[in-house]
């Protein structure tokens, strides 16, 4: 699990190294079915503070291999970001966030570009969580999924939480 989190938060870090220069002005469009999250975009409250990702850094990516299929959803803006992995996708449908299955990992980072070891994540679950939040995929096409989310993030630095509710996406897909 640790070696996740730090292959996630370097992986944030390339690609808020990669993006920082950049900028778009455009809102994207309706969010139809993605609980109101715009076309390309992440959003939530991150403990009562609104979160919405950049269109360009925001992705979904489904892999299949060995009979196994695994969604990867991402979303970030300059300071922060959200991480949504559900391995055994399986389609449409809620998939719960818990201890209890291990596969399905939810988190939020604050990175410190200036210093990628200072940066904080907060991850979902953790030990004795119980179940700590869902992700559920209301629509899927050959090229966009959409949805919703909440979970609650654990620090292992410092034993903190962040309360990630309201989220939402709504994210082209590719397919590996």
């Amino acid at each position: 699990m640790k070696t996740l989190k730090h292959v996630t938060l370097l992986l944030m870090c390339f690609s808020l190294i990669t993006f920082t220069s950049c900028s778009d002005d455009d809102d994207g469009g309706d969010g139809g079915g993605g609980g109101g999250a715009a076309s390309g975009t992440i959003t939530a409250k991150i403990n009562g503070n609104s979160f919405t990702s950049l269109e360009m850094t925001s992705t979904a990516t489904l892999v299949s291999g060995g009979g196994q299929t695994t969604l990867t959803m991402q979303g970030n803006t300059q300071t922060q970001a959200i991480n949504l992995i559900i391995n055994g996708y399986d389609g449409v449908g809620t998939y719960e966030i818990s201890d209890d299955n291990v596969f399905r990992i939810a988190s939020y980072v604050e990175p410190n570009v200036s210093n990628p070891a200072n940066s904080q994540t907060w991850s979902a679950p953790f030990q004795d969580s119980g179940v700590i939040g869902e992700i559920k995929i209301s629509e899927e096409t050959d090229s966009n999924i959409k949805g919703t989310f909440n979970f609650t993030g654990k620090n292992s630095n410092d034993d903190s939480t962040k309360n990630v509710t309201e989220g939402a996406f709504n994210l082209s897909k590719q397919i590996f």
